[in-house]
């Protein structure tokens, strides 16, 4: 399949422009470049697993990986159309800070290498992702976030989500 209709395949769910308007799909669009290429091949191998995502990942070539991965990042990240509320983004600003979530994410929360940026990301999926890293770490993830969020209450998680939607 050629990159355009992969890219505007990927948009149905993610996107046109990358940033996703579904409920907890996330938005590729100013995603690290290694990020994405990593998440691709993880899901590809089959160590990431997302059912929905491998009829899509399962044939890719490693240059289509490398393709998709550039085009992401080059997009520009736009906030989600989910409201913030403003003493929960106080709450999360306390709560990254003590965390220390912009030592990988980068203070910004744009994201590096493989860390993805969380910033403007959609507060539903960072809800969700966050959970499954505090309850149940997976095959392919980093551990480090698995421990970043442990103890963390679902109100601390939802007020880490609003700050970093709102950067």
């Amino acid at each position: 399949m050629p990159l355009a209709e992969r890219i505007t395949l990927c948009g149905t769910c993610h996107g046109e422009d990358g940033n996703s308007r579904m409920q907890n799909i996330p938005s590729l669009a100013g995603q690290p470049e290694f990020y994405v290429l990593n998440q691709l091949f993880l899901m590809r191998e089959g160590v990431r697993r997302i059912e929905v995502m491998t009829p899509f990942v399962k044939d890719l070539k490693d240059d289509e990986l490398d393709a998709l991965s550039k085009h992401y990042a080059k997009l520009a990240a736009k906030p989600s159309d989910e409201p913030t509320d403003p003493a929960l983004v106080q709450r999360g600003t306390e709560l990254a800070n003590a965390r220390r979530c912009g030592s990988c994410h980068l203070p910004s929360l744009a994201g590096q290498d493989q860390m993805p940026r969380v910033a403007k990301q959609r507060i539903d999926y960072l809800i969700v992702t966050m959970k499954s890293y505090r309850d149940s770490p997976r095959p392919g993830a980093d551990t480090a976030m698995s421990a970043a969020v442990a103890g963390l209450s679902d109100t601390d998680l939802t007020a880490l989500a609003h700050y970093a939607a709102s950067r």
